[in-house]
């Protein structure tokens, strides 16, 4: 089969569109035809090499994946699954997390256990189905089983471009949340509009602890001022900065920290106005399961930056290095 693959960690030059070996499967694994892959923002950091992360090499990337199953294990069960069946695939998986920590779905075939396939409903495009899983099932994840947002909520959306901001976006509008969207630049900032933020800051020319100030007064320990919910999965400076937005007893919702893990923070904000900081962790089988019927209905629709050859990877893989993307990058092999 063909495959993206990386020999050793480092630059863009590292990745190769090559023959690779056909996965064997085993017993109890469905062999999928890859219809499409999308890229995540931690792509690039496990090709760059990310300490403490034990990446086998050599390496095929990519966690979301859709594809039609070509043959069956022995042991899969036949009332489960069936030759030509439409599947995405659970990317984290009890023996590793797909495209980090065990070879991911860039390529032409992937053999998956049976209990890591869900079925694709048959109005869901594959590229749609791949854009689920890491991205979306995380924003369902921190937004609804750990945020508990409710109608009325304020929520500022911080890197609200990417693939977990713009689900973020679309499910807190679902809500009856207010939507507050930061982008870093002007045309990230308009197409937000364009996905239903009610306001947009553009953190390239406006500081968003101003506007937010501008828009709700800043917040006060005996109340007032503010807003409820602030999603923060950049980190970095970003951290105990947007404690100055949020409002007596808010929430701050956390998945991630892709501009830094281990920011100064000022406990202070904490206890004087009774932050609420609650962390989310992936997501589960049923997060994918709703997301597919949630498309399927209409009220989610994956945003696609663009779609590509495999052969094509360093083009939309510079391009989420550049912070170029808005959405999801999505690969055809």
């Amino acid at each position: 089969m063909k495959a993206i693959v990386f020999h050793r960690h480092g630059s863009l030059d590292e990745l190769g569109y090559e023959d690779f070996s056909d996965p064997q499967p085993g017993p109890t694994d469905a062999l999928v035809q890859v219809r499409a892959v999308a890229l995540n923002g931690f792509d690039p950091m496990v090709l760059r090499g990310i300490p403490g992360l034990k990446t086998p090499l050599p390496m095929i990337p990519g966690a979301d994946i859709a594809g039609e199953i070509v043959s069956l294990g022995a042991a899969v069960p036949k009332d489960l699954w069936e030759v030509g069946a439409r599947v995405t695939v659970i990317p984290n998986q009890a023996d590793g997390m797909m495209g980090e920590t065990k070879r991911g779905g860039a390529s032409d075939l992937v053999a998956i256990r049976q209990e890591y396939v869900l079925p694709i409903p048959d109005a869901v495009s594959f590229v749609d189905a791949a854009c689920l899983p890491v991205a979306y099932g995380t924003a369902i994840r921190m937004l609804e089983t750990r945020g508990q947002l409710q109608a009325g909520d304020k929520v500022l959306i911080l890197g609200a471009s990417g693939g977990v901001g713009t689900c973020c976006v679309q499910l807190a509008k679902s809500l009856g949340c207010q939507v507050i969207a930061c982008a870093s630049s002007a045309w990230k900032a308009e197409k937000l509009k364009e996905l239903g933020a009610d306001h947009v800051i553009d953190t390239s020319t406006q500081n968003y602890v101003a506007e937010i100030h501008r828009m709700y007064g800043k917040p006060r320990t005996r109340g007032g001022g503010g807003v409820d919910v602030i999603v923060n999965y950049t980190g970095g400076e970003t951290w105990a900065e947007c404690f100055r937005a949020l409002k007596l007893q808010g929430k701050l919702l956390t998945c991630g920290a892709t501009a830094g893990y281990d920011p100064k923070t000022d406990i202070r904000y904490i206890w004087s106005f009774e932050f609420n900081i609650l962390g989310s962790n992936g997501w589960t089988p049923e997060d994918i399961r709703e997301l597919l019927r949630r498309v399927e209905d209409g009220r989610v629709k994956p945003v696609v930056h663009s779609t590509s050859p495999l052969a094509e990877i360093k083009t939309p893989f510079k391009q989420l290095m550049d912070r170029e993307v808005f959405g999801k990058a999505v690969l055809i092999p």
